[in-house]
């Protein structure tokens, strides 16, 4: 460890120091056996498709990916039915979220988002230079307050976050509700419609992202293929917007952002076949969510809606002791203290040790 002789005088920036710290979802420790529910992942490995691309991919390691992700932009934008210019990948949702603040959000501009929702926001929102505006969810539902929401807009507004299905709450938004928003706010106000967990969704009352972005210029959709497609750890994220917004949030992405190996293993996941197949995996997710919600619900939890790969418990105070006995049962969750617990749907062996233990505590 590098001790040096005085500590450094050189300031960091307010806003960093101030920085919430981002907490990852827990991990068991080297030889320790416990079942991860801890972070909304696929619980399986990529196809093996899609891993023997990626061994070929690992191959050229020493070479930089396209910058642009040419090929995977152009995919995405068929699959989405938008034009390539509409589509920006980056390295994974998260920092194309970053990109999108960054390339909008003046020094001091208000970013209104709802809380308790994504912990990345404030943090995104601090490093962009924007100024954070809260809105709490709605008690017990879990439910974004979209007439709060539009109500917290100000002139000094530029962005809002609309997360869903919300993290780590789980219901979705509606089209109603989506469009009754959009129509109070500003056209000169950016909405972020983040959809990383839309695979999962089977409400029929959900919008359809592209079709709201046609009608809405001054939307931007979020999506990834972290969850539903299994590449959580090669971070392959992306914005669909209009062309001069994309070509702004491209402007400040990363660049080589996206690693070839993630490109290939992106192209390898949306192959007609594969993405078959991974889509089947997700079916079989939303049935084990179908499952353990009504298991909850028959030993008595009252539980939001949720559209997500995970289900949200409003602990409060109690969160962070029934984290811990998770844990020693062997069951990784991920705790926010003082507010509830968010539990991932996972294998069916995993998501039957967590039923038995929610059960132990009603």
């Amino acid at each position: 460890m590098l001790t040096p002789v005085e500590e450094a005088s050189v300031p960091l920036r307010r806003a960093v120091s101030s920085l919430p710290a981002y907490v990852p979802g827990a991990r068991a420790g080297a030889g320790a056996q416990a079942w991860k529910l801890s972070s909304n992942e696929n619980p399986y490995s990529p196809l093996p498709s899609v891993l023997d691309a990626i061994a070929r991919a690992a191959a050229e390691a020493n070479r930089y990916p396209d910058m642009y992700a040419g090929e995977l932009v152009e995919t995405l934008a068929a699959r989405t039915g938008v034009a390539p210019e509409n589509v920006v990948v980056g390295n994974g949702s998260v920092a194309v979220l970053s990109h999108v603040l960054q390339a909008v959000v003046e020094h001091g501009d208000e970013v209104v988002f709802p809380w308790r929702s994504f912990e990345a926001y404030p943090i995104a929102v601090a490093v962009a230079g924007g100024k954070a505006v809260l809105v709490p969810v709605q008690e017990g539902t879990g439910r974004l307050d979209l007439p709060a929401m539009a109500a917290s807009v100000t002139p000094a507004t530029r962005v809002v976050l609309v997360c869903t299905p919300n993290n780590p709450t789980g219901p979705a938004v509606h089209a109603d509700e989506l469009e009754t928003f959009l129509a109070a706010v500003p056209k000169d106000v950016l909405v972020v419609v983040d959809e990383a967990y839309l695979e999962f969704v089977r409400d029929p009352q959900v919008a359809d992202g592209v079709d709201l972005l046609r009608r809405h210029a001054n939307v931007v959709l979020l999506r990834t293929l972290s969850k539903a497609y299994g590449l959580a750890g090669l971070r392959v994220g992306y914005a669909v917007a209009e062309p001069r917004l994309a070509a702004g949030i491209r402007a400040v992405s990363t660049p080589f952002g996206v690693s070839h190996v993630a490109q290939v293993a992106a192209l390898a996941s949306l192959e007609p076949t594969a993405q078959g197949e991974l889509l089947e995996r997700v079916e079989a997710l939303v049935g084990e969510r179908t499952r353990v919600v009504g298991s909850l619900r028959d030993q008595g939890w009252d539980l939001p809606e949720t559209q997500a790969n995970f289900v949200w418990f409003g602990l409060g105070e109690s969160t962070m002791q029934r984290a811990a006995e998770a844990k020693a049962a062997g069951v990784l969750v991920r705790p926010f203290a003082g507010d509830g617990l968010r539990v991932s749907i996972g294998e069916p062996e995993a998501n039957d040790a967590f039923l038995t233990i929610a059960s132990a505590w009603r």
